[in-house]
């Protein structure tokens, strides 16, 4: 069973960066897909980035093509989310999980795993 702890959260400017970490442990993820998906306040859980561990294919949210960079990092069982250029409107709690199926997806019924989520303020 993995078990996930996201950090990195905090308060930023509009136009700052950041960088979660989503730190894996209790079994590698060479065979996973990693997911970032975040909730608003108000709002529904929605789908931010995702990558095919073995392979590093991505996939993003068309909200933040161009800003955000998921990776990961195999020594370190780790899986990133680089946020860059950050809006307002991306404040929001992020939440890291994983799928042992392996295939990356949009979807958060596709992943088992969930960590306890961190969260991200964007100030104007």
């Amino acid at each position: 069973q993995v078990q996930l702890v996201e950090s990195g959260g905090g308060l930023v400017q509009a136009g700052g960066s950041l960088r979660l970490s989503c730190a894996a442990s209790g079994r590698t993820l060479s065979s996973y897909a990693m997911g970032w998906f975040r909730q608003a306040p108000g709002k529904e859980r929605e789908f931010v980035a995702t990558i095919r561990w073995s392979s590093g294919r991505t996939h993003y949210a068309d909200s933040v093509k161009g800003r955000f960079t998921i990776s990961r990092d195999n020594a370190k069982n780790t899986v990133y989310l680089q946020m860059n250029s950050l809006k307002p409107e991306d404040t929001a709690v992020y939440y890291c999980a994983a799928s042992d199926a392996g295939l990356p997806s949009t979807l958060g019924s596709s992943y088992h795993t969930w960590g306890q989520g961190t969260q991200v303020t964007v100030s104007t």
